[in-house]
């Protein structure tokens, strides 16, 4: 008997500035697939930024937009720098995205959590901490719209002691599609111990034409969260020739 492959929600790393119809491929495929679910990764500057200019016009036209849609989480991005940025700042940054979802001007832009770039994936007694810390200020933070998820990015397999911090998801394979396939990396990568329902994936640079076979075959059933574009190069900065072809695999119903 066919066995059907897991859905997954495409985690999309939204970082491409929204000039009038810049986000429109995205909007689209929301639009178009309505069963499909995603979280989007907003990232005004580097994070939240800061007043007078952010959030500005452009993003209080298509933030709210993407708020509105039921098969959409928003998350706001913060960099930690390994645990080497000041915690303070990382509070800072968690505070304005919150201020947003209370703020009357700006309450449709309020994010449903936060996205944590640069996470280590190395044990040590700091790391445990600093990440707890800041996972625990995102869940503790009653303005962030719906449930606070935390996703925490180290971009490979992170240690277990790790993986017990309180975040909710961790992309464990931030990699080259050439990378990704080699026997080293997956068998670092057999190593994590997160679930697939806690695992996203987030690959670039492979050939247009094998999406289909790659995504439905290979990703979906150790990943619930996804992205991959055939981009080398400023991969979160544009939409590839492959876009329409990611969603089109992430969205089909399929069978092994």
């Amino acid at each position: 008997m066919a066995t059907p492959i897991p859905t997954s929600e495409v985690l999309m790393p939204l970082y491409i500035y929204p000039d009038p119809g810049a986000w429109d491929p995205l909007f689209e495929a929301i639009a178009f697939n309505p069963t499909l679910r995603f979280v989007v990764i907003v990232n005004p500057n580097s994070g939240p930024g800061s007043e007078p200019w952010w959030p500005n016009a452009d993003y209080l036209r298509d933030v709210p937009k993407l708020n509105a849609c039921s098969n959409v989480r928003t998350v706001g991005y913060v960099s930690t720098a390994y645990c080497n940025r000041p915690i303070q700042e990382v509070y800072e940054d968690i505070r304005q995205y919150a201020s947003w979802a209370k703020d009357k001007n700006s309450r449709s832009l309020g994010m449903n959590g936060i996205f944590f770039d640069e996470t280590p994936n190395i044990f040590t007694e700091n790391a445990r901490n600093y990440l707890t810390a800041i996972t625990q200020n995102v869940k503790n933070m009653g303005t962030l719209l719906g449930d606070g998820i935390v996703i925490h990015n180290p971009g490979t397999s992170i240690d277990e002691r790790l993986a017990i911090t309180g975040m909710d998801i961790a992309t464990v394979a931030e990699v080259a599609y050439s990378d990704f396939h080699t026997r080293n990396f997956q068998n670092w990568l057999a190593r994590s111990t997160l679930h697939r329902s806690n695992t996203s994936y987030m690959i670039h640079g492979f050939s247009e034409e094998s999406v289909d076979d790659f995504v439905v075959h290979m990703l979906r059933g150790k990943a619930r969260y996804i992205f991959v574009t055939e981009r080398s190069t400023d991969m979160y900065h544009g939409f590839g020739a492959s876009w329409k072809a990611f969603i089109a695999a992430m969205a089909r119903n399929r069978t092994t």
